[in-house]
Order: C-alpha cells, then structure tokens, then sequence
C-alpha cells in the first residue's frame, strides 16, 4: 500500500515538472490579465526575476534623503552665493575615491589601442602636464613625473578638464558593461579585435549594431531561440557620469553619520566639513586623535608641516585612499583635490525656474536635452566612426509645446522668472556658458574651501594642478539596496533583525 501510494506521488509531481517544462511558464502570472509569464503559448512577454542594480566597480551607493543644501559655515568671501534650502537628492552611486592617475592611464591605452584611424582621440584625452609648471617654482619634475612615474598611480588624476571627464565617464560605462557581459557568458572577450567602429559601445549594442564575439545569447521566450541583450534584462549598467552639485555635497557631508540613535528622522549635528567638529583634526580619542583629517593648506607656506612630524603628509595630491573616510565611505570629499560636477555655474542656487516647489527633488542646472537621431523606421540611424550612435540637442520649439519643461537649455534665464539675461563675459564677469561648479577643496587650499557647502567655477575647458574628479551613476529602483518601499514597517523589521549599519 505504502510503496503504491509513493509511485503515485512520483508520478504526479514528474507530470507537473515536465507539464511545467514543456509549458515554458516560470514567472508566475500577470494581475491584469492573468496570463501567465514567461510562457511561449501565451505571447513569451517575459518577467524578470530581479534582485536588483549591482555596484559598478569602485561605486558606493549612496542612499538618497533630505538636507539643507548651502553654505554651513561664515561666508567669509562674501559672495552669498549659496543660500541654504532643504532639497532631497535622490539614492546614487558614486566612487569611493577620486579617479586615479593609473585609471587615466588605462584610458590612454585604451583610446590608443583601440582608435589607431583616429589618433586625435587619444591626443584630445591627454591631461595638461603642464599645469605643474610655475615660473617663481621648481615644479618642473612633476610636469614629467607626476602622472608617468609608477610612484603616482594611486593618486588623483590632474590636468583633466569638464569636457576630458566627460568622455572618461562615456568610455568608462561601455568599459564596464562589455565586462559584465563576458563575465555573464554573453559574450567572448575579444578586446584586441575591436578597431575604431567596431569597438564596444553599450547603446550601439543594445540597438543592435555591435554584434561582437558571441559566445551565448539569452533564451528568446516569444520564439524560443535567441536574442541579444536588452537593456529591460537589468544586466547592463546605467552610464558613470559626473555627480550633480547637490549629490556632490550631499554625499560629502554624510549626514548619515549623525542621525538619532533612535531611528527617528532627526539629525543630531550639523556639519561645517565632512565629518564632526570645527578643526581638520580627529577629536575621538585612540590611536588617530589629533590627526589631520584632510590634504589641505594650513597656512601661507605650510603644505605639510615640519619634518619629522608632517601633519599631512602630503605637499601635493595624495594617495586617493590616504586619509579617514566619511561617513559613506568615500575618500577624500575635502582636500586632496578639487573635483568636477555636472552643473553649469550661476551666481545664486536659492531659487529655480518658474517653479521653486517643483525644483526641490535632484535640484540641477544644466539640462541639455538631446534624442537619438532616428530613420524613417524609427531606429537609430548608423552608428559613427567611433561606434556611438549619433544625437542631437532637442530643439526649443519642439519643446514648446509640452507643459513639463519648455525649453532645451535654460542656463541663460534669470532665477525666478522667464527673463533672458545675457552673461558679459569678459566685461562685467568672467561667469559664462562653460563655467562649471567644482567643490571640495584641494592640497593648496585653505580649510573654508574644505566645507562641503563652498562652491567656486571653472571653464569647462581648463584644467588645474589642484583639480581633479569622481564619477557617479543614477540608483535604479529602490533607495536603499532592497527594492521594497512599503515604509517604515519594513524598516523596522529588518532593524530588529540585527542589521546594522555599515558606518
């Protein structure tokens, strides 16, 4: 009796297995229709199983919140050029450390290698060495050193312009994704192959204009062969770019450190640099108290202190990782080097166009619309010589017409209103259409620099010894490393569950 009954039970649940097989149907059924998917007899409209975005090679995330975004400490130069407002910036990622010589380098070799047609790509990417060059100093051997030399690998990358971190983050998005797509067993690595057109671009690929080296393409559900990649498959990665303004000093203040050990949503300390207190210096008593938290200028002629008992140890850029970590872990978001944002730089920042209550989630300036170029099919047209698919600035009338935005490029209209204002660049002011924000200070700066709140410009075609960057990438889905948003009641769970917090 026994053994009859357990054959019958091995018998059903092997009809189910090879019902639910041969079905193809694995990703449970849809709520407005009830068609099941995943399943080839029913459409293939497929349904992921996804445990969401994967950090990116050195990216920390950053878990989105409400601060008061402008200056926290006297406004010693006067310019009030960062009224204080309380914004929300949303979750991001952004690198644990500045962008290092020996990351440019692996660029350079890249651009080298990889667009021998086009050497200009590789020339326009190299940095201005000759930012070192001083007449009334001997810092002649950095011009040739300081980016060549192995002694410097680990430290921040200088010379770079706006424009030079921009195609780097460009690069480095397709340098990622091409790796995760080998290591995902889609495609075979064939790094020496690829040449000027033909080289890795992730857009040209997901609109299926790189083929590559394919060594197994992912099940089609709604035919039951093959198919490339989509970007709805949540394999590929969002592009690395330059962190807005607001991300930046949200992310250098990490407030995170100081919120109410009670879990409720209070912040018990402002801070005036990116960790506690009034001084560059650790105040917590054990091994590191008194020590200089940061690569900065103590005064007139102090780059680093006295021999023998060098108080940053530092006479230029440090090691991108020397140094304590705030409270999101990054290095280095004071001193060491001054870093690029995204924003276009205007005199104020309090207030926003036509709409201030609308402006205060990712507040940003800078929005340069643009669109694929598309044929008559709707598909991008041929990629260029360089393997991206071509865009264009997205016109003003075209936006016109829409009630959201109206206009392509707002940087020339006065905060507040619709009124045009025309920059006198060179005659009255030297703010203009390149400038753009840098924040953060460097080694050759003084503290007030150092506060996450200051805030200065630079043409977006220059370059400087003390001026360096990170990158960033927008956080897809939930904020805080769980896509589950169902509040408080979920906090609270996981917290008596014993997580605890990183920093």
């Amino acid at each position: 009796m026994k053994t009859s009954f357990k054959f019958l039970f091995f018998l059903l649940t092997g009809a189910l297995i090879f019902s639910s097989c041969n079905r193809g149907g694995s990703g449970g059924t849809s709520s407005a229709t009830g068609w099941e998917y995943n399943n080839p007899e029913a459409g293939g409209f497929e349904k992921l199983d996804y445990e969401g975005q994967i950090n990116g090679p050195n990216l920390v995330l950053i878990e989105g919140g409400t601060f008061n975004m402008g200056l926290t400490n006297e406004d010693v130069t006067f310019e009030w050029n960062n009224i204080p407002r309380r914004v929300t910036v949303s979750s991001f990622y952004m690198d644990e450390t500045e962008v290092s010589n020996i990351n440019w380098k692996e660029y350079l070799f890249y651009l080298k290698r990889v667009y021998k047609s086009y050497p200009q790509v590789w020339l326009d990417a190299l940095p201005d060495t000759l930012v070192w060059r001083e007449e009334l100093s001997f810092n002649e051997p950095l011009v040739e050193t300081y980016l060549r030399h192995p002694s410097y690998d680990d430290y921040p990358v200088v010379g770079v312009n706006w424009l030079q971190a921009r195609e780097f983050c460009t690069w480095r998005s397709s340098a990622v994704n091409e790796q995760l797509l080998v290591e995902r067993g889609v495609l075979n690595s064939n790094t020496l192959e690829q040449q000027d057109s033909e080289s890795f671009n992730t857009k040209a690929y997901l609109s299926g204009q790189y083929e590559g080296s394919v060594n197994k393409n992912l099940e089609n559900k709604a035919t039951g062969g093959e198919r490339a990649v989509r970007f709805e498959d949540g394999i590929v990665l969002p592009e690395y770019r330059l962190p807005t303004e607001a991300e930046w000093e949200y992310a250098a203040l990490a407030l995170i450190g100081n919120q109410s050990a009670s879990g409720d949503e209070v912040i018990t300390d402002r801070r005036v640099y990116p960790w506690d207190g009034n001084t560059a210096r650790y105040q917590i008593r054990n091994n590191n108290q008194g020590d200089i938290l940061a690569n900065f200028k103590r005064s007139r002629g102090d780059y680093m202190g006295m021999a023998g008992n060098l108080n940053d140890n530092a006479s230029t850029p440090g090691p991108v990782r020397a140094y304590l970590p705030n409270d999101f872990g990054l290095y280095n978001m004071a001193g060491n080097v001054n870093e690029w944002c995204e924003d276009v730089f205007r005199p104020l920042t309090s207030q926003s166009l036509r709409d201030p209550e609308n402006h205060d989630l990712n507040p940003f300036r800078g929005n340069q619309f643009s669109e694929l170029i598309l044929d008559e099919d709707g598909r991008p047209v041929e990629k260029d010589s360089l393997g991206r698919l071509r865009s264009q600035l997205v016109e003003d009338d075209t936006l016109g017409i829409r009630e959201n935005y109206r206009l392509g490029d707002v940087r020339n209209f006065r905060d507040g209103d619709d009124e045009f204002v025309k920059y006198g660049y060179g005659v009255t002011t030297l703010i203009s259409d390149k400038s753009r924000v840098i924040k953060g200070g460097s080694w050759g700066d003084r503290l007030f620099w150092l506060s996450p709140g200051a805030r200065r410009y630079k043409d977006e075609d220059k370059s400087d010894r003390m001026l360096g960057f990170r990158c960033a990438m927008i956080r897809v889905g939930g904020p805080s490393g769980n896509d589950d948003t169902s509040g408080n009641m979920f906090k609270e769970g996981q917290q008596k569950g014993g997580k605890k917090r990183r920093y």
